[in-house]
């Protein structure tokens, strides 16, 4: 597994990680099965997958228990990324950035995590009602007693600001000037993929101006780009595509072109090539301080996914991939 570096203090990790977040959260919930996530997880971890990625509010909770099962017998195997900052509650999500809330955030997820440091400790998002400052001299606070190795930021783009094309990152990189004053940034996460490549345009360049690793959240377009959903089949109710305009029957149908590109470039490879790899391959192609984060939970997909590390596209499949028409359907 190629190995790429998080932050200037240089914490080495696999090029592709494990996003964990589908085991217990966000999608259909009756697939979600605790000992087969379980087996994904030593899976990755076996193959060089070691950035195993989570939240506090997935679950809530219950995604942070499921990887402390794991981390009991290999924490030396893995790197931990965990966030705070967002509560859930009935049908309602709030940021809280409060720095007392913090550090009771961070101490309740070294219990779930069962460890006594995490390595990446992330903002999820930052509290209007707090200044960004305070809540992350809170979590510098955490550096400095030991608890946490690094700090990242997670990006608010087309999902929290509901908006597309130039300018679509302002936000993140305002709040990121902000925070830098104050402590380092290590890494950044946000979406980016075939379908959502919004990053690349000043988001991506920013980190990669200054060291920063860049996390790059949903690689597969939430399951779409693996070329194994099929339009109209439709998803369960607490299944985050249910409601997302990119997962209409007609505009999963309209964007098939994209799965077809993807498919011609796996078969140039071989036959044991997927478009899921070939989508994760140019995730990991458009810089070296980029990780992949695809969410995965069951073992095979695991195995997959690390392997998508060793394909390298050609100048040819990267120029292929750039033609392909951009996705339909927004958040606009």
């Amino acid at each position: 597994m190629e190995r790429r570096t998080i932050g200037t203090g240089a914490l080495s990790v696999g090029a592709v990680g494990l996003g964990c977040m589908p085991m217990s959260w966000a999608y259909s919930g009756s697939r979600q099965r605790g000992e087969e996530s379980l087996r994904a997880v030593h899976r990755a971890l076996d193959l060089g997958s070691d950035l195993l990625d989570t939240a506090d509010m997935y679950g809530p909770f219950t995604n942070e228990l499921l990887l402390g099962r794991v981390l009991k017998e290999r924490r030396a195997d893995a790197f931990v990324s965990t966030k705070a900052g967002l509560l859930v509650g009935d049908q309602h999500i709030v940021a809280n950035g409060r720095p007392g809330y913090v550090r009771r955030a961070c101490d309740a997820s070294l219990r779930r995590l069962q460890t006594d440091v995490i390595d990446l400790y992330q903002l999820h998002r930052a509290d209007p009602e707090v200044p960004v400052e305070e809540t992350w001299g809170a979590m510098a606070d955490l550096v400095r007693a030991g608890k946490v190795r690094a700090l990242g930021l997670c990006a608010v783009g087309a999902r929290g600001g509901r908006r597309s094309g130039n300018g679509l990152y302002d936000v993140t990189l305002r709040q990121l000037r902000r925070v830098q004053q104050v402590f380092p940034v290590s890494a950044v996460q946000a979406e980016l993929s075939v379908w959502s490549p919004e990053a690349l345009t000043a988001l991506l360049p920013w980190c990669a101006e200054r060291g920063i690793g860049f996390l790059a959240a949903m690689p597969l377009g939430n399951g779409f780009l693996t070329g194994t959903l099929t339009p109209g089949e439709g998803f369960e109710p607490d299944d985050l595509r249910a409601r997302h305009p990119r997962f209409t029957a007609e505009m999963m149908a309209a964007n098939q072109p994209l799965v077809a590109g993807l498919r011609r470039i796996a078969r140039r490879h071989g036959e044991d090539v997927t478009p899921a790899q070939v989508a994760l391959a140019w995730v990991l192609a458009q810089g070296p301080q980029v990780i992949a984060l695809p969410g995965t939970k069951r073992e095979c997909w695991a195995r997959e996914n690390a392997a998508a590390a060793g394909l390298r596209l050609t100048p040819e499949d990267l120029a292929e991939v750039a033609a392909l028409p951009a996705a339909l359907g927004s958040w606009d």
